[in-house]
């Protein structure tokens, strides 16, 4: 299993528009992408931490590159992210097992 994880700093000027379509705009790409065997995302609840994370879990990593790349998942990231992040910082591990 893969796990991929992604957490986002948000503009200041990013409005609480923006910032509720993320999560309308994720709970939508389990059901367009089969390879996303579990998603957990949220806002961060701790001033002065980031703003969001997102956990996703693949069965490989050919999976996660599926996911990656795909057209819902590349238009729901220029459509919903690129517009108000500050920055993103990512990692994808092996889980063990």
């Amino acid at each position: 299993m893969i796990r991929h994880v992604v957490m986002f700093t948000w503009k200041p000027e990013a409005t609480q528009e923006q910032k509720a379509a993320v999560p309308a705009g994720l709970a939508e790409l389990p059901d367009r992408i089969p390879q996303i065997r579990r998603y957990e995302y949220g806002a961060g609840i701790n001033p002065g931490n980031q703003d969001f994370v997102l956990v996703a879990d693949f069965a490989d990593h050919d999976d996660f590159v599926t996911y990656r790349d795909h057209p819902a998942h590349r238009e729901f990231i220029d459509r919903c992210v690129t517009p108000i992040a500050a920055s993103l910082a990512r990692v994808q591990y092996r889980l063990p097992g």
